[in-house]
């Protein structure tokens, strides 16, 4: 017996809206797990550094800001943390730490008056100083030479812009942030996935498995069209059997049905001797409407009929009994 799945010669015999349907599911199906790593991928490297940007509440304001202190460090041990570090996902051995003051003072509003640093009030300092909220990044977007040229020792004393931290006010301010980039990227980076995940999976759920739908998505139930050929030695072996089981369960019928015609038997013969038993017993006979006299000849007459009657029941009864044995 040779078995055929569902190939090409069964997508020739589709129709043009089967087809559609067809390869639509594939597309679907495709897009549903592509949707799940999308999303795996992008919690450690958008949604995790979003959620920990917003929870710091930057100002969206930039303020003013000057470095006082830039250490070049080299060994793990050394780099506990770094400024800039290019790459998020592993330790770098060499690295730079800066350290600022900050003032509450708006950077635009430094600019307008034309301050002197000396003029300045610092509020915290000398607090850590990252390139952005991650502290890391990708090149060419990240560069941590040029960032530590733009503010590093070069710029020591100096006036820059800077976002520091509500949350942690005296640990963290940042070189570059964007509440509105950072919400956007956060709402795409969960809502697209999951949008085209759940819409991927609620148009093959329609499809295959509403209530209306010819498939069926229940457990231990085999959805999967299987064709089978069989040669012509396979198909006469496959009749012959069939028609071997087929006069196989005729004779089960048939002992069946004579067995019920026994039974049935016997039960018409037992109630036919109880009739005459009790028309004996009482007197008279219903069946027969039997007028009993004080003659004697009717009296021998009816004993002689009965008894003959009797023994033959009892005949049939033993014959019947047989017949069910077998």
């Amino acid at each position: 017996m040779t078995v055929k799945l569902k190939g090409e010669e069964d997508l020739k015999n589709m129709t043009f809206t089967e087809k559609v349907k067809f390869y639509a599911s594939l597309c679907l199906g495709t897009t549903a797990l592509l949707s799940v790593f999308a999303f795996l991928f992008l919690i450690p490297f958008v949604v995790d550094p979003s959620i920990t940007t917003i929870l710091a509440n930057f100002d969206a304001m930039p303020v003013t800001c000057t470095t006082v202190k830039h250490v070049y460090a080299e060994g793990l041990s050394n780099c506990s943390w770094a400024s800039c570090r290019e790459g998020c996902t592993s330790a770098t051995p060499r690295c730079h730490q800066l350290y600022i003051n900050y003032s509450h003072t708006p950077y635009e509003e430094y600019i307008r008056g034309n301050l002197k640093i000396a003029a300045i009030k610092w509020n915290a300092g000398p607090v850590k100083f990252f390139v952005n909220t991650e502290g890391c990044g990708y090149p060419p977007r990240i560069n941590c030479t040029e960032f530590a040229k733009q503010y590093g020792r070069e710029r020591e004393k100096e006036i820059f812009p800077c976002y520091y931290s509500r949350r942690y006010p005296l640990d963290r301010s940042v070189a570059q942030f964007d509440w509105n980039d950072t919400l956007k990227n956060l709402v795409l980076a969960i809502g697209v996935p999951n949008l085209l995940f759940g819409l991927s999976i609620g148009i093959l759920s329609y499809w295959y498995c509403w209530p209306t739908s010819s498939y069926d998505c229940r457990p231990n139930v085999l959805s999967t069209t299987t064709y089978a050929t069989f040669d012509s030695e396979d198909t006469g072996s496959i009749r012959a059997s069939l028609s071997t089981s087929n006069r196989m369960e005729n004779h089960k019928q048939k002992e069946k049905s004579q067995k019920r015609r026994i039974v049935y038997a016997n039960e018409g013969d037992d109630r036919e001797r109880n009739a005459l038993l009790n028309d004996k017993s009482s007197g008279r006979d219903k069946k027969r409407h039997v007028d009993y006299d004080d003659d004697e000849s009717d009296g021998e007459d009816l004993k002689r009929r009965l008894s003959t009657t009797s023994s033959t029941i009892t005949a049939n009864v033993g014959k019947n009994k047989r017949y069910r044995l077998l």
